[in-house]
């Protein structure tokens, strides 16, 4: 009799109620969910590496005879334990250990080891490494491909690993879509496979789960065509005043996408649209297009911003456009003391303000709309999909709000066909006139002083400029420049420039009232954290230095630098970087200083890093795929698109309704709103 992969995880062998919380926190409540559990990667420990070989840097498996075994006690208190295999001589680790564990290390005489070795002091070692100890020699290593999972606190790899044997040990039934076959064999590779065997069955499960995720953003689609909005027709010509009272054209790009938001404003379902623009391709002014319209018709926009400070720059930027026009905006965030957030509640449910501008805290449940007609979404992956829905949710009964979401974090084109098959896609592939190219160099920690000097001199002539680091405070355990040190320095090395300090840590109006000072040329030089990312807009800042741009991903350097280059004079973006990079930071910053193209960085940061870190899903609590790895499946997109049509369409298969909803009860997430095929 084979399995039920509905039974629930405390069914299984070996798991209690206290395991069955932690497999929970991995999104593992059944059988099946375990089963789709896959590695991440494979550590290949079929062979052993001689100790007098083994390179610093290197993953690898290694055996010796235990020469000494005893805490020390330095910084840290540690288990060492020594080896020996005749070649040379290596050390473990441990800066956690039991009593139990010591003992049992004590009493070795072999170990065998495999970790990431690094010196520590002058001695070659592995900090924390998976072993086994042995009393005689040990047998010759495992012939496959060991996996490693995605795991969390509680729970190691060895007892992962023993759960899914336990698991594939038993008789499955055929899984429509996806054989259990494939799966067991990504979960316990036979002997003798190799990474391009596991590569090889990897991509036919991977096409199985994007099938799904398209079909899933499809139902969305489909869905939302059957929902009610309230249509925004042309009426009162609003939109053509502010195109007059700008002082500047609309660049062709903007124009075209203005009119397909416009567009899709007229019709009774809702739109569902997202804008891409590189950074300072002006997006902003397409809302604000959008936001007219909605208020011609006496309906409201609510326009929310990840951060305080973007959603106060859009508060002026709004104002100072439709103030002209009589239409009222009103900020709403977190930090406003309680009179306050009375007052322009009140303003909000009575419809006297038409635009609301705020962070999170635009959907509280104590926010009420008079009117919510559209709903604009900016820097749109910084937010997870419940987020996104509680806002939708504030619109009248039987009526959703249009949807407007934008993102200056240009996403490659194989992303959006797989992440945004259910929403319509704008992209604004033009800079305004007379943006000035940013020359983009790389510079080594130890060259600051000539940096400082060069921002000195620019400083002199009247332009202003900004320094970021990544940390706030010192850190012991982070080797980076913190923004409260430098601003220490700069300060005392520049005793006659406005120098000012910039964190997320700062309150609300003092944010505010620093960019204002930047912005008014009252300040030369602002050493800030990446909270300047987004939504800063000077143009006489023409120099940008960032310290440790190694640890930066080439999205956010890209954001970053795009705050200056924004005037009509050159200007210059220094990445400073610490000695020793990983081969994958040189070619990130080697990438940042030959290009200024947004979508082409982020498809090397795609390669790079994966669609998690690129989109903030993994910060936004989204869920990330299970086996797919778009930076290396984009391929299959075009295949997927064509079977999920198809399975749609119910055609091109006998069994396609069922066979479409087996792929989603099996890939789908349990709050995705299954399709019915």
């Amino acid at each position: 009799m084979s399995l039920d992969p509905g039974q629930s995880i405390i069914h299984l062998k070996g798991v209690g109620p206290r395991l069955q919380a932690t497999l929970g926190k991995l999104g593992i409540y059944r059988y099946l969910d375990l089963l789709l559990h896959l590695p991440l990667r494979y550590q290949d420990r079929t062979k052993l590496t001689p100790l007098g070989q083994v390179q610093v840097g290197s993953e690898c498996l290694v055996q010796g005879k235990v020469l000494h075994c005893g805490v020390q006690f330095g910084k840290r208190r540690s288990l060492k334990v020594s080896i020996d295999d005749g070649s040379g001589i290596v050390h473990l680790r441990f800066f956690h250990f039991s009593k139990y564990q010591q003992a049992s290390l004590e009493k070795a005489v072999y170990v065998r080891a495999y970790g990431e070795f690094r010196y520590f002091g002058r001695e070659l070692s592995v900090a924390h490494p998976e072993y086994d100890t042995f009393s005689t020699p040990p047998p010759e290593p495992t012939p496959a491909l060991t996996p490693i999972y995605p795991t969390t606190q509680g729970l190691g790899q060895a007892r992962l690993r023993s759960l899914v044997q336990n698991l594939c040990e038993q008789p499955w039934p055929e899984l429509p879509g996806t054989p259990f076959g494939k799966l067991k064999f990504l979960h316990q590779p036979p002997a003798g496979s190799t990474y391009d065997d596991v590569a090889e069955v990897q991509e036919e499960v991977a096409l199985d789960e994007l099938t799904a995720y398209y079909l899933v953003m499809k139902g969305r689609a489909l869905k939302r065509q059957q929902e009610q909005a309230i249509p925004l027709p042309q009426s009162a010509g609003l939109g053509r005043t502010l195109l007059g009272n700008l002082g500047f054209h609309l660049t062709k790009a903007q124009a075209r996408v203005v009119s397909e938001v416009l567009q899709d404003l007229e019709k009774p379902v809702p739109m569902l649209r997202l804008v891409q623009g590189d950074v300072g391709s002006g997006k902003t002014i397409v809302a604000a297009f959008a936001a007219i319209r909605a208020a011609e018709q006496n309906g409201q926009t609510a326009l929310m911003a990840p951060t305080e400070l973007l959603a106060e720059q859009h508060y002026l930027n709004f104002s100072n456009w439709l103030a002209p026009l009589g239409i009222d905006t009103v900020l709403l965030t977190g930090q406003m003391n309680a009179k306050q957030q009375k007052m322009r509640l009140a303003q909000v449910a009575s419809g006297e303000s038409a635009v609301v501008i705020g962070t999170h805290a635009l959907f509280q449940e104590k926010v009420t709309f008079h009117r919510l007609a559209l709903s604009i979404i900016d820097e749109q992956h910084r937010f997870g999909v419940h987020q996104r829905m509680a806002l939708q949710n504030k619109s009248e009964p039987d009526q959703q709000p249009h949807q407007l979401v934008m993102t200056a974090t240009p996403i490659p084109r194989t992303l959006t066909m797989a992440l945004y098959a259910d929403m319509d896609v704008s992209v604004i592939d033009e800079l305004p006139k007379g943006r000035q190219p940013i020359t983009t160099h790389t510079v080594e920690a130890g060259k600051r002083e000539q940096v400082i000097d060069r921002v000195e001199q620019v400083l002199a002539a009247g332009q202003q400029a900004y320094w970021v680091c990544t940390l706030i405070d010192e850190s012991d355990e982070i080797d980076a420049v913190a923004a409260t040190e430098m601003f220490t320095q700069l300060t005392k090395t520049m005793p006659q420039r406005r120098v000012a300090l910039l964190h997320g840590r700062m309150k609300s109006e003092e944010k505010l009232s620093i960019m204002q000072a930047f912005k008014a040329q009252q300040i030369d030089l602002l050493v800030a954290t990446t909270v300047v990312e987004v939504g800063v807009d000077v143009p006489n800042a023409t120099h940008m230095v960032i310290e440790n741009a190694e640890r930066l991903g080439l999205a956010q350097l890209h954001q970053l630098r795009g705050r200056v280059g924004r005037g009509s004079q050159a200007s210059h973006c220094f990445l400073m970087f610490n000695r020793g990079l990983s081969e994958a930071a040189k070619i990130r910053l080697n990438a940042m200083r030959d290009s200024q193209d947004g979508f082409y960085l982020a498809e090397q940061d795609l390669k790079l890093r994966g669609p998690g870190d690129i989109l903030g899903t993994r910060q936004a609590g989204e869920q990330s795929f299970r086996i797919a790895d778009l930076s290396v499946h984009a391929h299959l997109m075009p295949k997927v698109i064509q079977r999920g049509e198809a399975l749609i369409n119910q055609q091109g298969h006998e069994d396609a309704p069922g066979l479409a909803q087996n792929l989603l009860n099996a890939w789908a997430p349990a709050d995705s709103g299954h399709l019915s095929v």
